[in-house]
């Protein structure tokens, strides 16, 4: 597996230099002119495997990830064989057999990217079998782990609902629990620095089917897309206004990266979802960067306290490394982006007071400072 990480270069933490991520789109077989070149040759599994409903979009959704892999220099394997004799899968493209057989195996590829896979486990029922068996969810989870990427499609978040390690991967404990009728809905865009959401202005407009969370996952990842329940009729389980429907995360050693769109057959021809996923399968898979690569302020805290109980960082470093990252993050949530930048200064110097420069804690803690910091002054 090839970690292929583009991350903005910073000299002095108050000056950023932003390397803009690539965005092609699906007839383009080359770089964009004046943006990072693609990285090439590498390899995707696109997972379309299903033991519950079944989307009529997934051939769709297969055949346009081969057209981006195609035109963008990644290969694509398919795992999507019949499952019964009302999910026939796609037995001209899926492998023979399951390639959830280790970690070093899966290894092959950056990302793995599930494409509503519903397994019928959303009762909770912990008899009904998962759409990964146990080894299968060993393998995937040993993959995760060392490294790999990871991109959830729509009804991604309807799988294995009793694997609480599954809905962490998917985005912070957020589940799928229902939907109304397909309509036109906007989008807000709370994030314009990743690659899959760049090429969006602030709101983005677009028939689909919307989905209902069992909660928000605010906390947890990096919100990219929030649905404005106002500009649509969300019926049952609304969600109010905190209604995310794209995001991002680094969980354990992965990029994780989901978007709730995506049941329609049309939504695999429309330029501006084709970009929002190629942007999201080529950041999973560490191809391209951008806007601090999901880096949270959670993220930091959790890293942070960690290293404190390792004790690889003392207890004065932790509470004035803390303290600045809590100002900052008041600031970020004020809508005070370049504040908040400037106070990331503050939270650098404490890491350069009070942890040795030679330690790997310095570098983890700095690099991650860095990218809250290119994060906010992208926002700004």
């Amino acid at each position: 597996m090839k970690r292929y990480i583009r991350k903005a270069v910073l000299g002095v933490l108050g000056t950023a230099l932003v390397v803009p991520a690539l965005v092609v789109t699906p007839a383009q077989a080359g770089p964009v002119p004046g943006q990072a070149e693609v990285v090439e040759n590498y390899d995707v599994l696109v997972v379309g495997k299903t033991t519950g409903f079944r989307h009529s979009s997934i051939d769709e959704a297969t055949t346009a990830i081969i057209a981006l892999g195609e035109a963008n220099g990644f290969s694509v394997d398919v795992w999507d064989p019949p499952t019964s004799s009302r999910n026939q899968g796609q037995p001209d493209r899926t492998l023979p057999s399951t390639p959830f057989t280790s970690a070093s195996d899966l290894g092959k590829y950056e990302t793995i990217v599930f494409v509503s896979t519903v397994d019928g486990t959303n009762n909770l029922d912990p008899a009904k079998p998962t759409l990964l068996d146990a080894g299968e969810l060993t393998a995937f989870q040993g993959y995760i782990r060392a490294g790999g990427g990871f991109a959830g499609v729509h009804a991604a978040t309807d799988s294995m609902h009793t694997v609480p390690w599954y809905s962490q991967l998917t985005g912070g404990g957020a589940r799928f629990v229902s939907h109304p009728e397909q309509q036109n809905a906007v989008q807000v865009v709370e994030d314009g620095t990743h690659p899959s959401t760049e090429h969006l202005s602030g709101t983005w407009t677009r028939f689909d089917e919307w989905y209902n969370f069992t909660q928000s996952p605010r906390n947890s990842v990096r919100v990219l897309t929030n649905l404005d329940e106002t500009t649509y009729n969300a019926r049952g389980n609304a969600m109010g206004s905190d209604h995310p429907l794209s995001w991002c995360q680094n969980f354990e050693s992965s990029r994780s990266w989901y978007t709730g769109g995506g049941h329609t057959e049309a939504s695999y021809v429309e330029p501006a979802f084709l970009k929002h996923l190629l942007g999201g399968i080529t950041w999973s898979a560490g191809a391209v960067s951008g806007g601090g690569d999901c880096v949270t302020w959670a993220e930091v805290g959790s890293t942070t306290g960690d290293l404190l109980a390792e004790g690889k960082i003392s207890s004065k470093a932790a509470t004035q490394l803390t303290k600045q990252l809590d100002k900052a993050q008041d600031l970020a949530e004020a809508g005070l982006h370049a504040d908040s930048a400037d106070k990331l200064n503050a939270a650098a110097a404490q890491v350069r007071a009070h942890i040795d420069s030679d330690s790997e804690a310095y570098d983890l803690l700095l690099g991650k400072v860095r990218d809250l910091q290119t994060w906010q002054l992208g926002l700004e």
